[in-house]
């Protein structure tokens, strides 16, 4: 098969032909019709993560069809119309059988504790705890961004931040996931504010129907801006960038017992940020994490998008071919253009 892979962190994935992967017992080889390019991606590539093993095809937002199955596949066949979380569950630790499958013990995940899918096949583990199948009108670019960006929004501003109708939610850092979380959270009946440096990414907040949108680089605090335009703080806050600038501004930003989310990668190898712990004690803050979301959580998100309530299709900007995505991976931390790419392998 064809797969972008690169040999040494920081070095631009170059397609080449490669052998085709093997379904495991419990798993599935799937082929790939869509792959979303994530800034989870990048910080692989640059090597933040030094758990990846090299040579390395990165990739886990992905919708295909099943190609092959293992021996002890039983709900899945060649053919099916197929996305995946990109944390695949074993099924049987205790996190799993607690329903929280998002956070396995176990859990492997494709483009990073494995080859992912850059490519034009890629295998998955224990098809039938994780595969998803897709309803038969969706279009696969769409479909591949629900294995991480739109699915890890959607668990944190509707699971996680516990958002109601009518509070205010901010949002920092509006790429994927952030933009993402504009949807879900106007959808749950919020007011949102979006926070970004890129006029285009906050022009598309606004379309996604972001009331107030902030340029970070414009204001002297951004904080202090969304609890201006908030009338005191918003109730619910994600970081969905990923750094000690943004996370630090979402604690900040809260009112009295808001809740922070953090859904941006925070990798040790990029520091400690502080987290303004006074602030979270005297308000009474929250602050909890966001990691994906279970496979068995998916049928109501995917309701909501049948019934037009979300619109994941909006958010996909630009489609790529496979020769191009080692180029884009590592252009990504510095022009990486509004709303979310798309490999097309």
């Amino acid at each position: 098969m064809r797969a972008a892979v690169y040999e040494r962190y920081g070095d631009v994935a170059t397609v080449r032909e490669v052998a085709d992967p093997q379904p495991a017992d419990h798993g599935v080889v799937v082929q790939v019709q869509a792959t979303g390019l994530c800034r989870s991606d990048w910080h692989a590539w640059a090597g933040h993560d030094p758990t990846i093993r090299l040579p390395h095809v990165p990739g886990h937002e992905l919708a295909g069809v099943v190609a092959a199955t293992g021996p002890l596949v039983t709900r899945w066949r060649a053919g099916d119309r197929v996305t995946v979380p990109f944390v695949c569950a074993c099924g049987h630790c205790a996190q799993c059988a607690s329903g929280n499958q998002q956070v396995c013990e176990n859990q492997t995940q494709p483009g990073f504790t494995g080859w992912g899918s850059f490519a034009d096949l890629v295998a998955l583990d224990h098809a039938d705890v994780n595969l998803v199948r897709l309803p038969d009108d969706m279009e696969m670019a769409t479909a591949a961004g629900l294995g991480c960006r739109f699915a890890t929004a959607h668990r944190a501003v509707v699971a996680q931040g516990r958002v109601a109708p009518g509070q205010w939610v901010a949002v920092h850092g509006c790429g994927g996931v952030g933009l993402s979380a504009v949807m879900v959270a106007v959808a749950a009946g919020a007011q949102v504010v979006a926070v970004d440096i890129s006029a285009d990414a906050l022009a598309m907040a606004a379309r996604l129907g972001a009331g107030v949108t902030i340029d970070a680089a414009a204001v002297d605090d951004v904080a202090v801006a969304i609890r201006d335009a908030t009338g005191g703080g918003a109730h619910v806050s994600l970081d969905a960038l990923g750094s000690a600038a943004t996370a630090a501004a979402s604690i900040k930003c809260l009112r009295t017992r808001g809740r922070h989310v953090q859904v941006g990668l925070l990798p040790p190898a990029l520091g400690h940020p502080p987290v303004p712990m006074a602030r979270v004690i005297a308000f009474e803050l929250e602050i909890v994490g966001s990691h994906g979301m279970a496979a068995h959580a998916y049928p109501a998100m995917l309701d909501q998008v049948v019934a037009g309530l979300l619109r994941p299709d909006l958010l996909v900007t630009r489609r790529i071919s496979l020769d191009d995505a080692g180029a884009a991976l590592a252009a990504m931390d510095t022009a990486n253009p509004a709303g979310a790419t798309v490999i097309i392998p």
